[in-house]
């Protein structure tokens, strides 16, 4: 993100002058898309960039076994018809605010640069934000500030997908060949675009219990015909190392909780979920209107700063999300 990026709003420095910190569309669309530069979910799912506060996707889809023996000199026939439905995306208003002393921008090594450099933090810790949110977002969580906004994609698969139940089993290839086994075979034709997403703990897990357990061969041998190599594609997560299961990429996302200790009944200890789908499912709705007011308040002798912005997520097809639920993480 350049310098530039931000020259609107620091010139900006009255609420309501020039504009009140409306970045342009150029701006508005580079300042997004640092935001989830380091993310890892967002930056793979779909994103659609909104003109207003809410829009409807268009879905089609045909379903299975359309076609038919043909009879000789038979003129019956059925017509079939594709199935057309929308996908509401609605986003939720949200601020992240942040100050800057006169003292810090006069005495720091970077000078005046220090603004736009804390500007770029700010922008990296609203993705992350962000991210969290479309993640873990549940509007009965009225006590978080952020998480309440709206349900984020994990309650939604959990209370429109396929949900399995692990029953406080560890993490294994039992955990992923459940959710394969779970998944419609319609979605199984295009197998190679299918990902596993999970937490960190969950991933670490996972290898190493690749790397122990021999079947007539080294761990080592093990571990590396799982591990393929360090490629720099987006699911690589934050290590840039895929884990395979099963042939599909098991891709480690941070921000997925696995913290929850309440939410299985008698389960002790840390549990975490996996998810099964296409990343393309999931559908991160921005709204292109970014606005950064800038304003300085002589009193404290500080300049501060309001960032706010519209989000909203959706799973585009419930059918072919699958959760392995109650997987525990070993303490």
């Amino acid at each position: 993100m350049s310098n530039e990026l931000l020259q609107k709003v620091i010139e900006t420095t009255t609420v309501g002058a020039d504009n009140g910190g409306l970045l342009k569309p150029e701006q508005s669309n580079r300042f997004i898309d640092y935001m989830f530069d380091a993310t890892i979910l967002t930056r793979a799912a779909r994103t659609i960039r909104m003109r207003a506060d809410t829009t409807e996707i268009d879905k089609v889809g045909v379903g299975e076994r359309l076609m038919v023996l043909a009879t000789e000199a038979d003129g019956t026939f059925a017509n079939s018809g594709a199935t057309f439905s929308k996908v509401s995306l609605t986003t939720k208003k949200l601020r992240l605010d942040w100050e800057l002393s006169s003292e810090s921008l006069e005495d720091n090594i970077e000078g005046a640069d220090l603004e736009d450099h804390i500007a770029r933090l700010m922008a990296t810790q609203a993705g992350n934000d962000v991210e969290d949110l479309a993640i873990n977002g549940d509007t009965a969580l009225t006590s978080n500030a952020l998480l309440k906004a709206f349900n984020g994609f994990r309650k939604t698969a959990l209370a429109g997908g396929y949900v399995v139940d692990a029953g406080g089993d560890g993490i294994s290839k039992a955990i992923f060949n459940s959710a394969l086994k779970n998944m419609p075979r319609k979605y199984k034709q295009r197998r190679n675009q299918l990902r596993f997403f999970t937490g960190s703990n969950l991933v670490q897990d996972y290898l190493y219990n690749l790397t122990t357990i021999g079947n007539g061969g080294t761990p080592e041998d093990i571990a590396a015909s799982i591990l393929r190599g360090n490629p720099a594609a987006p699911e690589g997560g934050p290590g840039g190392v895929i884990p395979f299961a099963f042939g599909i990429p098991v891709v480690e996302v941070p921000l997925i909780d696995e913290t929850r200790t309440g939410d299985y009944s008698g389960a002790t200890g840390s549990h975490g979920e996996v998810h099964l789908t296409f990343p393309q499912n999931f559908i991160v709705g921005i709204k292109r209107d970014v606005t950064v007011y800038r304003e300085f308040k002589p009193k404290k002798d500080t300049i501060e700063y309001t960032l706010y912005i519209r989000v909203g997520v959706a799973v585009e097809n419930l059918d072919s999300f699958v959760v392995v639920k109650n997987v525990k993480v070993a303490s």
